[in-house]
């Protein structure tokens, strides 16, 4: 038993939610009934499904209700910081949300210095104003942190909560942070093509007991299918790979990885 605690499957098929998704979605025959069953015959039993802007996390509230294998996580992604600044109607919209059923987690949200495609100012007031979000209603978040943890880490310092390193691909020296943290590890089909020494190692060196397996569909699929739309069903090759990489029984990942889901997600 598996479980994805990164996808975008709820706008399959759809007019709203997260445009880049919705059109990478759109280049595939794939239905939701389809991906789900694809899931479930490969053994990933539980998915949560994330956000990335407002109407993206409305959609995914919307598309777990009537799904017992999903649940949602609502959150604002640093690229589109600039749009929730600039629409304010939106904040007490999205703490709306946090009350709805299946709302497991706030997210993903956090700093992205790599495109910048928000302004770092904007970006750092949508996350703080997440992090509260998360601690008053006492949910973890999924955070994205890509080129930023300088900036990071003082202001999650600032207001602590756990949560994971989703599609974590940093240092060690990053790692070791947020593991003294209590944060868990996101890791995706990255894992499968990475290729420097470094990356690898720091790969083998998480903490099973700090892993969360992940897919972030429909991107990163991993190595033998790069190319291709990537589905939770993928979680499966992820875990091989991973537990390949660190010597020990897939089996036994997919164990203590669906625990850990279950400890920080309560699912």
């Amino acid at each position: 038993m598996l479980v994805d605690t990164h996808c975008h499957i709820q706008s399959i098929g759809m007019a709203s939610g997260e445009r880049t998704t919705r059109e990478l979605w759109a280049k595939s025959d794939l239905n939701v009934s389809q991906v789900l069953q694809n899931a479930q015959e490969a053994g990933v039993s539980k998915m949560i499904c994330v956000g990335c802007d407002f109407a993206d996390s409305e959609l995914a509230v919307q598309f777990v209700q009537d799904k017992p294998e999903c649940w949602a996580s609502i959150g604002v992604h640093p690229h589109e910081a600039a749009e929730m600044r600039a629409h304010k109607s939106n904040y007490p919209k999205l703490a709306a949300l946090v009350h709805q059923p299946k709302v497991v987690a706030i997210g993903e949200c956090g700093l992205d210095y790599y495109y910048n495609h928000s302004p770092k100012a904007d970006q750092v007031k949508v996350l703080e104003f997440q992090l509260q979000l998360a601690k008053e209603a006492d949910l973890p978040i999924i955070f994205h942190v890509r080129e930023a943890f300088d900036d990071f880490w003082p202001i999650y310092d600032n207001t602590p909560v756990r949560g994971v390193l989703h599609s974590f691909t940093d240092s060690k020296a990053n790692l070791d942070k947020a593991l003294q943290r209590g944060l868990f590890i996101g890791v995706n089909g990255i894992a499968t093509f990475a290729k420097s020494k470094e990356q690898i190692d720091m790969y083998k060196s998480i903490p099973p007991e700090h892993l969360l397996l992940e897919t972030d569909a429909p991107f990163l699929t991993p190595t033998p299918n790069r190319g291709k739309i990537n589905e939770p069903k993928q979680i499966v090759r992820i875990c091989e790979f991973l537990a390949e990489l660190k010597g020990i029984d897939h089996k036994q990942l997919a164990a203590q990885t669906t625990k850990n889901a279950a400890q920080l997600f309560d699912i």
